[in-house]
């Protein structure tokens, strides 16, 4: 079972200064016709949490992370090493 944590929208914004500060991994996994969604990953008290946010896809799409979410369901991950198999084109000699 996964471990959650539950934090506040204020706390993310104002203390954190997520997501445009001391996110230690972004990457945006979806997009709408108006939005574009993120994934990113935060310290918070020496323990690391990924959770999603979404803004505007345009200048003209005033919308602002959790813009409308009080409080954010955040998911407490750790790094791993993986290893991945693939297939890839073989190489002439």
């Amino acid at each position: 079972m996964t471990r959650t944590k539950v934090f506040s929208k204020d706390y993310l914004v104002n203390e954190l200064d997520l997501p445009w500060y001391n996110t230690i991994f972004d990457r945006i996994v979806d997009t709408t016709r108006w939005s574009i969604i993120h994934e990113i990953v935060f310290e918070d008290n020496g323990k690391f949490y990924m959770t999603t946010y979404s803004e505007g896809a345009t200048e003209c799409q005033d919308e602002r992370p959790w813009e409308y979410d009080d409080e954010i369901k955040c998911t407490e991950v750790e790094l791993k090493e993986i290893k991945v198999k693939k297939w890839i084109p073989v190489e002439d000699e």
